[in-house]
């Protein structure tokens, strides 16, 4: 008896309390139903608590925002000039050199005791219709005068080189195309406003190849729609490009227009 006592969930210490009483209802089907009853309520907390742990897992699942990455589509671009025009006629030859002026030369004379004349100067006449110079050379019969201009000191402005359009060697990249399109797409940097707002589009920019192989004059002929920051990037980068080989019309350097676009595209 002393056993069935001590254990708290035995069924036999309900029959010693209540033993000659009515054990039909009241406390003793409370505590014969103790033990039941509590492993169910823990069973039904530990239940609920595992369904909710599993909707909060499910709903951060999908409520995570997929981050799309930035890639740069860099289409492989034909660079290969169009064919020369047949009825276009060929660009001018270079301009032939200036005639040669018809000079004498003249010496100050100079006073000496017993001096014997081995170079005498000019006769006056001759010198009234021929240049002087310090040297004495025969001219071309077209030659003329050169008129001096701005300050008196004989210095005309050049003109301007001639930009080329199509040439017979159009300028190149160091290593070719490809190799333009992998110095692109290692040094451009996607702008971070672009990448939030999902802006995407190419950019075609304009610049001119000179004969030393230098980039000048970069313009944006049409920019990224809404995204003037990603046509700066595209600017920025033409840039920093390295010298160019230079292109060529009749075997000399000349500079030459280049159009180039650069995509931006967020995949």
């Amino acid at each position: 008896m002393t056993a069935n006592w001590n254990n708290v969930v035995s069924d036999s210490r309900n029959d010693i309390v209540f033993e000659g009483r009515n054990q039909d209802y009241g406390a003793y089907q409370i505590r014969r139903r103790y033990t039941w009853t509590m492993t169910f309520i823990l069973a039904g907390i530990i239940g609920i608590l595992a369904i909710g742990m599993g909707v909060k897992v499910i709903l951060g699942l999908r409520g995570e925002e997929v981050v799309k990455e930035p890639v740069l589509d860099m289409t492989t671009i034909d660079l290969t000039p169009p064919p020369a025009d047949k009825n276009e006629p060929p660009p001018p030859p270079p301009p032939p050199p200036p005639p040669v002026m018809e000079t004498v030369k003249f010496v100050p004379p100079v006073i000496k005791d017993d001096a014997v004349e081995t170079d005498p100067p000019p006769p006056q006449e001759k010198i009234a219709d021929t240049q002087v110079s310090t040297v004495t050379q025969e001219g071309d019969g077209d030659a003329v005068v050169v008129p001096t201009e701005g300050n008196g000191n004989g210095v005309i402005e050049e003109k301007a080189p001639e930009i080329f359009t199509v040439v017979e060697e159009m300028p190149e990249f160091p290593g070719g195309a490809m190799e333009m399109m992998k110095y692109i797409q290692k040094n451009i940097q996607y702008p971070q406003m672009a990448k939030e707002a999902g802006l995407s589009g190419k950019c075609f920019l304009k610049f001119v190849v000179n004969g030393n192989g230098n980039i000048t004059d970069v313009q944006v002929l049409k920019g990224v729609p809404g995204c003037s920051e990603c046509d700066r990037e595209a600017i920025r980068v033409v840039k920093s490009m390295p010298n160019w080989k230079a292109g060529k019309q009749n075997g000399r350097s000349v500079s030459v227009f280049f159009n180039l676009p650069i995509n931006f595209q967020l995949r």
